[in-house]
């Protein structure tokens, strides 16, 4: 038997439960991310010759995987979202990004420099990683099918679903700083940061998905010719086109990506918000997203199986139950008073901060730029311990939690039907 035959076997079979398990699990407090997980922990035990996961041997395989599942996830959030964006409906998700993820960011890297006393690249790098929230693995908490009503999304599903399709591109410029610290060290590279990585690329990403996304929308809708008009015809593949293209024109400007994926995304849905065709891209997206993810995250449990953790300490392994457990829930908390959310509300969002495939996708990326003044092999059991940690707590806890989120809304509207 040989090894490609044993994969794809095993590639199959995941496929196959990606479709099963949906269902199965619905309503049970348990994940399939976390059921994925414990599958790779298995396998990778079994004696059956199945190759080792190593990050470090596989960066670049394991860069491109992680950034293709996380670009295809955020045209599935984008694609999702039903409110319009604005400043008010969107003020949980401005809050999140501008104060909760910067604050998550310094919270981390001051608890790596003071436990495993990393230098304050390492440090900067581990918070950049570990801050966006995951638009993969945070399917139990996001927001479902797109639908009519443009005040469909719960507070809690909608903040963490855009919270999701933007800190993704938005921790991208935290990366590019803990890069500059570990190679030139000093504050010359402050001023060309904060103007090409933090302004140029930010604006490019924003700008280039608003026009593609209204290119896009005009061509799917409105197109004079009935040929080009791509509604009628129901193909939801062109989702992927749509994200490949938003993603790789603007990344060929140096703009970010994921940014722009997610913003196209948003417009298309925009230029017919109750088209069914928008449901039709959805559900193309999200079943190659749920394939990738299986896959993933297989690895991801064969990673811990074959000793990824082994570099793990526990000053290490504190700084990831920290970010879980106290810094972004106490971030999220105080970033929200007097704010959309209701205290329970608050409570959810703050809590539910998952962290997931890009999270591997950024500290791939990173140790493929420098070197930072840490093993690999423990930046790498860091993170692969915290979103281990994040898909079994959250994972257990996401169903409970959110059906009595959803009681609370429901008892809400039943007080008041006319809201």
């Amino acid at each position: 038997m040989s090894t490609l035959d044993l994969i794809l076997a095993l590639g199959g079979a995941a496929a196959l439960l990606a479709a099963i398990l949906p269902e199965v699990l619905a309503g049970r407090p348990l994940s399939l991310p976390l059921v994925y997980l414990l599958a790779g922990v298995v396998l990778f035990a079994l004696p059956i010759g199945l190759p080792d996961p190593d990050p470090i041997a596989h960066r670049t395989a394991l860069e491109h995987i992680t950034e293709l599942c996380v670009v295809i996830s955020l045209m599935g959030a984008g694609l999702a979202i039903n409110r319009r964006a604005g400043p008010r409906g969107w003020s949980t998700t401005w809050r999140l990004l501008g104060l909760t993820m910067p604050l998550t960011v310094a919270g981390v890297a001051a608890a790596a420099m003071a436990l495993p006393g990393w230098p304050i690249g390492a440090a900067l790098l581990l918070g950049a990683v570990l801050a966006p929230t995951d638009p993969v693995l945070a399917s139990d908490v996001h927001v479902g099918e797109p639908v009519d009503a443009a005040n469909a999304d719960d507070e809690v599903r909608f903040a963490l679903t855009s919270e999701a399709g933007l800190n993704d591109g938005l921790a991208f410029p935290i990366v590019y700083a803990a890069i500059a610290v570990a190679t030139a060290g000093g504050a010359g590279w402050l001023g060309e940061w904060a103007l090409v990585d933090v302004l140029y690329r930010t604006a490019a990403g924003v700008v280039s998905g608003l026009l593609i996304g209204r290119l896009l929308g005009r061509l799917f809708f409105r197109a004079r010719s009935g040929g080009l008009r791509l509604s009628e015809r129901r193909d939801g593949f062109v989702a992927l086109a749509a994200t490949f293209l938003a993603y790789g024109v603007t990344e060929l400007a140096h703009g970010y990506g994921f940014v722009a994926v997610f913003v196209t995304a948003c417009t298309i849905r925009r230029a017919e918000h109750g088209h069914g065709y928008n449901n039709v891209l959805h559900g193309f997206v999200e079943q190659v997203e749920r394939l990738l993810t299986a896959w993933l995250l297989l690895l991801l449990g064969g990673f811990v199986a074959t000793g990824g953790l082994a570099a793990l300490t526990w000053r290490g392994a504190a700084v990831g139950l920290l970010l879980l457990l106290v810094i972004r829930p106490l971030a999220g908390w105080l970033t929200q008073w007097r704010g959309r959310a209701g205290p329970r509300e608050r409570l959810a969002i703050s809590f539910f901060g998952i962290r997931g495939i890009g999270s591997l996708f950024y500290l791939a990326y990173a140790l493929g730029e420098a070197g930072f003044g840490v093993p690999a092999e423990e930046l790498w059991a860091v993170t692969g311990f915290t979103v281990l940690a994040s898909v079994v707590l959250h994972g257990v806890t996401a169903t409970p939690v959110m059906d009595r989120v959803d009681a609370i809304r429901a008892s809400r509207r039943a007080e008041a039907p006319d809201l």
